[in-house]
């Protein structure tokens, strides 16, 4: 089973369990109009770039680039439009180490702090019971910081912009508390020179970003 199966797996057991306990305590109502909900999650995101590195002229080096995951709290902001329209800012930032890797070839050449911050449209169609599922769509951006070459490489990333899908649902508690399932699919390329453009890489990120944790609403 993969993090992200068991951390989905967790939090809908979850969402069950509080749901059933909270039939005997303050009600969860689903959010409304001018609502907001502030969500902290524990969030994973896991980039899937498996592209070539080039040399200056073109030519294929055999090597391809791999960017690790990382698993940081994230903060979410969900602001209510009317009942079933929302738009919902994420704010977080994880770390990254990114290798060369390739036949006979396993080498860290740079770690980087990324703040990814997702902005998306939601569409949630149930407006009554303990369950708020929604699906979304938006943008978000790569801003790469504090980077460190390693073992003599030097690498420069380019910052952008990219785009987002999202699936998820708040499962109601008790009173203002809610349990979130959330995963995000981020389209985002940069590209990435090493030392000095000697080799080169068009790098599609790409990851994954699943989270679970716990919101209330206002």
């Amino acid at each position: 089973m993969t993090f992200k199966t068991a951390l989905i797996s967790l939090a809908l057991a979850a969402g069950a369990a509080g749901t059933a306990q909270a039939q005997s305590v303050e009600p969860w109502s689903p959010p409304r109009a001018g609502d907001w909900i502030v969500t902290g999650r524990i969030t994973d995101v896991a980039p899937t770039t498996d592209d070539r590195i080039l040399t200056s002229g073109g030519a294929d080096s055999g090597l391809h680039v791999d960017v690790s995951d990382d698993i940081m709290p994230t903060l979410g902001f969900t602001y209510f439009l009317t009942d079933h329209w929302a738009v919902e800012a994420i704010l977080g930032t994880t770390q990254h180490e990114i290798r060369a890797q390739g036949p006979g070839t396993d080498v860290v050449v740079h770690e980087t702090w990324v703040l990814p911050p997702v902005v998306t449209v939601q569409y949630r169609p149930m407006t009554e019971g303990r369950v708020s599922p929604y699906v979304g769509a938006g943008v978000n951006a790569m801003i790469f910081y504090s980077g460190d070459d390693q073992n003599g490489f030097t690498v420069d990333l380019d910052d952008g912009l990219g785009m987002a899908l999202q699936a998820g649902a708040d499962f109601g508690l008790t009173g203002p508390w809610s349990l979130n399932v959330d995963v995000k699919k981020v389209w985002f390329n940069t590209d990435a020179e090493i030392n000095g453009g000697a080799l080169t890489s068009a790098v599609d990120l790409d990851p994954w970003v699943v989270s679970v944790g716990f919101g209330r609403k206002f």
